[in-house]
Formats: C-alpha cells, sequence, structure tokens
C-alpha cells in the first residue's frame, strides 16, 4: 500500500519521484535498415486493398524450429508492436517479439537472389540452409 505525503508540500521520497518523472521512449524490438525500410515501402506499394501494414512473426517449422515470415496485414492485433516508418506501419507479432528484441531486419539482393536477412543476438543456431533458428 502506498502512503501519501504527510503534507502537500513535504518531500516526495525518491521511489515517489521516480514514479512520477515522464516516461523514457522505448526502443523498438527490432530495427530496419534503411533497405528494409525501401522493401517494405515497394510491398506497401503493391500491397492489396485493406492492408493495414507489413508484419514480422516467428512461427514454428523448419529444421531448427522456428522462421522468419514477413506478410501483409490487415488488422491491427493489440498484441503486436508496432513499429512507425516512412513506409507505414511494420508489426511484429506479440508471441514473437521475445525471440527478436535487439535484431535487424534487412533487404539483400543480388544476381541469384533476394529476400530479407536477420541479424538476431537471440538466435543460438540455425539449419545448414539458413530457413529456420532455433533460440
Amino acid at each position: 500500500m502506498r502512503s501519501l505525503p504527510a503534507h502537500p508540500e513535504a518531500p516526495l521520497s525518491e521511489v515517489e519521484a521516480a514514479s512520477r518523472r515522464t516516461p523514457r521512449a522505448r526502443r523498438a524490438a527490432l530495427t530496419l535498415t534503411p533497405a528494409a525500410e525501401a522493401r517494405v515501402a515497394a510491398l506497401m506499394a503493391r500491397a492489396p486493398e485493406g492492408t493495414l501494414g507489413v508484419k514480422l512473426s516467428t512461427p514454428r517449422r523448419g529444421c531448427s524450429g522456428l522462421a522468419y515470415s514477413v506478410d501483409y496485414v490487415a488488422q491491427a492485433d493489440p498484441m503486436d508492436e508496432r513499429i512507425d516508418t516512412a513506409a507505414g506501419p511494420f508489426f511484429i507479432d506479440g508471441a514473437s517479439i521475445l525471440y527478436l528484441i535487439g535484431s535487424t531486419m534487412d533487404w539483400s539482393e543480388d544476381d541469384f537472389a533476394a529476400g530479407f536477412v536477420f541479424e538476431n543476438p537471440n538466435a543460438k543456431g540455425q539449419c545448414g540452409c539458413g530457413e529456420s533458428f532455433t533460440v
């Protein structure tokens, strides 16, 4: 139970003062590189009607257990993390956030392959083909 100061002008304890400070902005769970943001913008430019944004999730599949999946989303889920980008809203599946904290999402394209590339400090291993990871 929280006790109130005896007098309205009485000094606040350190804990009470800390609870009244303005909260600082929380960093996003994932960082998108400029190349990834440009790719999301290109996806949004040709998205189906009714698309709200792009969503990253980590469904269970592949040799190692989890995979990265990027899809269009038509409706925001209150449990998802929303990152506002120049390309529009980017969502991270609420159940996937813990697997992705501190990650960077990039877009890589060369003569033979193109796709999103993830640098994930939480990944403890990945399968030989690189399609799935484990935490």
